[in-house]
């Protein structure tokens, strides 16, 4: 199974893969139903997730139910239990860029909630713009989820300024990135173009680069306030292994 999924994700193109996965859904949820791992998003149950990386599998990460993998089961648990996200009287302006399949439809029908999706490519976005070149006016969004984007982009710099610059005061940004916290500063390198070369060096081969632990102080640069949020500490021990979370994986939480 873990030598099909690696094939899967390495050659079938992102945006065919998200039309596709909504036909694979329900039959890996039947399949896999069981007892030993939550979703905590749908409150679904298995007997085992699924693999997935694009270079090294890692074993029980993807629910069968809601596609999720650690770190979207992780930022969820964290809107929910430690915002008003989700219970916010108040209709909050949310801006979500290349939008998680987890997410996009339980977002999409909050109430509570004017939802705005944006990528260059992602089928499910309703605005296709360029994150180094938003068409959005200066201070708007009460709410930016960005997870997983900016190490993609090669001037991430121009990125965080164009978030920075469409975030409301007091507004919130959750930036999450793959992050090696035992890496001290980032490590990127303009000359590596190959897609396997990419692939062996920063684990995916459309990614440039791999953040450390000075991520946070970047952010700060830009003009944001940065929490550097180690939920997993906050959730039981069984929780985390029930939920299948990353332990210690770090939420930026960011505020204008």
């Amino acid at each position: 199974m873990k030598k099909l999924f690696k094939l899967i994700l390495n050659t079938i193109p992102r945006p065919l893969l998200i039309r596709l996965s909504y036909v694979a859904r329900p039959v890996l949820a039947l399949a896999l139903k069981g007892n030993t791992f939550t979703d905590p998003i749908d409150g679904k149950s298995f007997k085992m997730f699924l693999p997935y990386g694009y270079g090294t599998q890692r074993n029980n990460v993807l629910s069968p139910s809601t596609l999720s993998l650690e770190r979207h089961r992780l930022l969820w648990l964290y809107l929910n239990e430690e915002t008003d996200f989700f219970t916010s009287v108040a209709k909050k302006k949310v801006l979500h860029f290349a939008p998680e399949q987890a997410f996009y439809k339980l977002f999409r029908n909050q109430k509570n909630l004017d939802y705005t999706t944006t990528d260059l490519f992602s089928p499910l976005a309703d605005v296709k713009a360029d994150i180094c070149n938003l068409p959005f006016e200066d201070n708007q969004y009460d709410v930016i989820l960005c997870n997983h984007v900016l190490e993609h982009i090669p001037d991430d710099t121009k990125a965080m300024q164009e978030l920075y610059r469409v975030l409301k005061p007091g507004g919130m940004a959750i930036l999450q990135i793959p992050q090696e916290l035992s890496r001290a500063t980032t490590f990127a390198d303009d000359t590596i173009t190959d897609q396997k070369e990419r692939a062996k060096i920063f684990g995916q081969y459309d990614h440039v680069r791999i953040y450390g632990r000075d991520y946070f102080d970047k952010l700060r640069s830009i003009g944001f306030k940065v929490i550097e949020e180690d939920y997993t500490n906050k959730i039981a021990p069984e929780l985390v292994e029930k939920y299948c979370l990353a332990k210690g994986e770090i939420i930026p939480v960011c505020f204008k």
